[in-house]
């Protein structure tokens, strides 16, 4: 079901479904704002107020939204209206929290850090999963830092490396290892030996954890 702006019954069904379906009022409390440097900027979704305040105190002209373009989402069509709006650019990625992130995706996010109008901001639901993997891709490809000096999976953040999410983390640490035990670039090691489904079950095999995982879905809810 989209989500029809042009009412105001429409608009307030939208604002219900991202406040209380969507927990926005917990992130109308905290919006988990980070400055990664360079004028990018990572936190949990952006309600259309926020998108106007930080347009206004951070000039801000590109939001990266990690969560996939979703019309039937409250958030999504709220967020794609106030950009509009606001003569911000929007674009989707559709990144998963509980994979391994797909080769293409690494190398469309590089793209996009090259490209993108800055100042900019990227986000995910909460701000400390899928906006930890963009932002430390996001410092390695366009701030040109280190993988082993990079933290942003954090939980500072709001990110747990147990559960389904500590695939994230094994993607970094599987690169790492293979870094050290031969010296391979990172975006080599990603286009000639990654294999995200063997990484995958290679963990689930490791480190996944039940309890976990129970804690991740059912408690902190993630998507």
């Amino acid at each position: 079901m989209h989500h029809n702006l042009k009412t105001r019954l429409g608009r307030l069904i939208a604002r219900l479904d991202m406040y209380l379906v969507d927990h926005g009022a917990f992130r109308a409390l905290y919006n988990n704002l980070h400055h990664l440097g360079g004028g990018m900027y990572r936190l949990s979704q952006p309600s259309p107020s926020q998108l106007r305040r930080y347009r206004k105190t951070l000039g801000i002209r590109t939001v990266l939204n990690l969560r996939g373009e979703n019309l039937g989402q409250g958030a999504y069509a709220l967020e794609a209206d106030a950009c509009r709006r606001l003569g911000l650019k929007l674009i989707s990625f559709s990144l998963g929290s509980r994979r391994m992130p797909r080769v293409d995706e690494v190398l469309a996010l590089r793209d996009a850090f090259q490209t993108i109008e800055y100042p900019a901001m990227l986000h995910c639901k909460s701000g400390a999963d899928r906006a930890g993997l963009a932002s430390a891709l996001y410092r390695h490809f366009h701030m040109g830092e280190p993988i082993e000096k990079i933290t942003e999976l954090s939980w500072r953040y709001g990110h747990f490396q147990f559960g389904n999410t500590g695939r994230l983390d094994y993607f970094f640490e599987a690169y790492l290892a293979a870094h050290r035990a031969r010296p391979i670039a990172f975006l080599d090691w990603v286009q000639n030996v990654y294999n995200p489904e063997a990484l995958q079950a290679e963990y689930d095999q490791r480190r996944k954890s039940k309890l976990g995982t129970w804690f991740v879905d059912k408690v902190l809810r993630r998507e």
